[in-house]
C-alpha cells in the first residue's frame, strides 16, 4: 500500500483523487493552508486518457503529495472498488514518483452529496460536479488528520 514518506510535506499543492470506475473526481489544496477545494472531473473510462489528464493536472500544479480516497464498507471490510484503488494509487506512484497516501473515503460521497444540496444544488446537477466535491471531502480529511 502506498504511503506518503515518513517525513510528510509541510508546504506545497497536494492533489486529491476520488476514484472510480467511470469518474475520477480530483480535488487540490495546499499544505500550507490545508484547505481543500473541488478541482475537475475526469470523465473517462479509459486507462490512457486518465492518466494524460493526470499528467496534465501534475504538470500545471507541481504536487509534493498525491491523496487517494480508499472505499470500503461501513464496517472497514474492502470490496471490488478498494482494490482498484490500491491499484491506481500504485499506478499514480510509480509513474509520477510522488508520495500517494491512501485515506479513508467511507461516506465521501454522500457528505459530497448533502454539501450540495445545502448550496441548492440537487438531483441530476449534482452528477458534474460530485466526484469532485467527494475528492474534496478526502483530501480535507487527509489535511484534518495531519493538523491532530
Amino acid at each position: 500500500m502506498p504511503e506518503a514518506a515518513p517525513s510528510q510535506p509541510t508546504l506545497g499543492c497536494v492533489l486529491g483523487f476520488d476514484f472510480g470506475e467511470k469518474r475520477i473526481g480530483v480535488a487540490i489544496g495546499e499544505h500550507l493552508l490545508g484547505i481543500a477545494h473541488p478541482l475537475i472531473t475526469i470523465d473517462e473510462e479509459a486507462n490512457d486518457k486518465r492518466f494524460s489528464t493526470i499528467a496534465e493536472l501534475i504538470a500545471e500544479w507541481q504536487p509534493v503529495a498525491l491523496v487517494v480516497g480508499l472505499p470500503s464498507y461501513l464496517n472497514g471490510d474492502e470490496h471490488t472498488l478498494t482494490q482498484l484503488c490500491r491499484k491506481f494509487a500504485r499506478r499514480l506512484e510509480g509513474r509520477f514518483n510522488l508520495p500517494v497516501k491512501l485515506v479513508d473515503e467511507r461516506l465521501s460521497s454522500a457528505e459530497a452529496s448533502q454539501a450540495l444540496r445545502e448550496s441548492g444544488i440537487t438531483g441530476r446537477k449534482q452528477k458534474p460536479m460530485l466526484d469532485q466535491v467527494a475528492a474534496q471531502h478526502i483530501l480535507q480529511s487527509y489535511f484534518d488528520g495531519l493538523a491532530s
